[in-house]
């Protein structure tokens, strides 16, 4: 009763055209996106690199994904992870895929971080998709325990050397052979959810599978 009425005041809006949508995301909006659209689930089993065993990313990160994500992270639209979670479960295979799983995980921000942006934008889509699925959402599980720099203003090696042993697995026991769904936002060397998946596996999660937003 209390959702409805807020959404009476606060109605759901589309998150790239702003006007108002029930589902975040209009019609209109959804057909520009669709150029964008990657809707792959790519099986990584092979790749003897990779910690998980799946990768789904939903758009290509160019032009107005890539503008609406910055916004999304830097500029307070915390609102966008409604349109943004919208564009994930729309796509049915992955959705149907999603199901087979046991619980969603978001790749943690440094606490002093989250707390100077006031949400952890990962966080909000992966309880967003537990609602939307009726799986558990654990942001206890995966911690960040060291700060780092901003992925995106190093190079290769500097990425891969700047996110080791700054994870940790605390409540091994609730992912013990557990699918684990990751969820992170946008998909560049994968480094970060790779080292996340690797601590997972190392705590004997069963299988995971990687999700995010766009891919660079």
């Amino acid at each position: 009763m209390f959702e409805k009425f807020l959404d009476l005041i606060f109605p759901n809006v589309c998150g790239f055209c702003n006007r108002i949508d029930k589902n975040g995301l209009c019609k209109n909006c959804e057909l520009t996106l669709s150029k964008y659209e990657l809707n792959c689930i790519k099986d990584c089993r092979q790749d003897k690199t990779k910690y998980f065993d799946y990768l789904f990313c939903a758009l290509k990160y160019e032009n107005i994904v890539r503008d609406k994500l910055i916004a999304y992270k830097f500029s307070e639209k915390s609102y966008l992870y409604k349109t943004f979670t919208k564009i994930i479960t729309k796509n049915k295979k992955i959705y149907g895929f999603m199901k087979l799983y046991d619980i969603i995980i978001p790749v943690p921000m440094y606490k002093n971080k989250e707390s100077v942006r006031g949400y952890n934008q990962s966080t909000l889509i992966a309880q967003e998709l537990a609602k939307s699925m009726q799986i558990k959402c654990d942001k206890r599980i995966l911690l960040k325990i060291k700060d780092t720099k901003v992925q995106s203003t190093l190079n290769k090696t500097e990425r891969l050397n700047n996110i080791k042993d700054v994870f940790y697995v605390a409540n091994r026991e609730r992912i013990n052979n557990k699918k684990i769904i990751l969820v992170d936002d946008i998909y560049t060397t994968g480094n970060t959810v790779n080292e996340c998946s690797k601590m997972l596996k190392q705590s004997m999660a069963k299988e995971i599978l990687v999700i995010t937003i766009a891919k660079d």
